[in-house]
């Protein structure tokens, strides 16, 4: 079974194709996706998109990038919109010193709301992080001493030591296109490293296709590509690939029901 961990179908480069874009899913064997909120403002954009399918679930959060227009959002008001049908994931939230859209002091104190509302749902908490190791490793780790809460490294790029760090605190690792990218060795090598029944699969579309298809749209259906790649770097055949991302997938996010 194939399962594209993260898709974000109510983005302005679907507007115009989304029912195709996902009939293309489909037919390129894609059983589910998981569609992703980046803002609160878009949640009901977002859970449209999974109440009108039903091989589409999805999260509630905002992205580190909008934090600093969330700087009042709450664990209440994030735990209520979870208890919406279909709603599987806190997130996608976190730290990103890349680009720094946010002030950083802002982005850990949303972060923290969302690890507070993945602690109280249950609810794996999707996270994103950019150049942030050290601050990362340290909030996981302090905010799991408080209380234990699953945590999906999603679109993991980061370096070894903070893989090896969420690791020891269960994490779950999600592998995208990038994996496919020349470039990418050192992404790679993390790979090889994770612990093998909890890596997941996604493609973060419409961004990051993956070779062959790189420089153009993403979509959920180059999916196999980077199952692909996932196999050859961990030396497992496809089918095997599928079946342990597919296991992850459904321990991690198990309000799902298994088909």
């Amino acid at each position: 079974m194939l399962i594209d961990s993260h898709v974000n179908l109510h983005a302005p480069q679907f507007a115009e194709d989304r029912d195709a874009v996902i009939a293309r899913a489909r037919e390129a064997g894609i059983e589910m996706m998981l569609t992703i909120c980046d803002k609160i403002p878009n949640f009901p954009a977002v859970h449209a998109i999974a109440m009108a399918e039903a091989d589409i679930w999805c999260t509630v959060g905002a992205h580190p990038h909008e934090a600093k227009d969330h700087v009042d959002l709450t664990t209440a008001h994030l735990v209520e919109l979870a208890g919406k049908p279909k709603v599987v994931g806190i997130g996608e939230t976190g730290l990103d010193f890349h680009y720094d859209l946010s002030p950083r002091d802002v982005q850990a104190a949303v972060f923290s709301q969302h690890v507070a509302a993945a602690r109280e749902t249950g609810l794996p908490l999707v996270v994103h992080t950019r150049e942030a190791d050290d601050v990362m490793g340290q909030i996981l780790e302090e905010e799991h001493a408080r209380g234990a809460f699953k945590i999906l490294m999603h679109c993991y790029t980061s370096g070894a030591e903070l893989a090896r760090r969420a690791a020891a605190l269960g994490a779950w690792f999600s592998v995208s296109g990038i994996a496919t990218f020349k470039q990418a060795e050192d992404v790679r090598a993390v790979i090889r490293d994770m612990p093998a029944d909890r890596i997941i699969v996604e493609t973060d579309c419409p961004y990051l296709a993956p070779v062959p298809m790189r420089g153009r749209r993403c979509e959920p259906a180059h999916l196999p590509h980077i199952v692909d790649k996932l196999a050859e770097i961990r030396g497992w055949t496809r089918a095997d690939a599928e079946k342990r991302s597919e296991d992850a997938f459904f321990a991690l996010f198990d309000a799902i029901p298994r088909p």
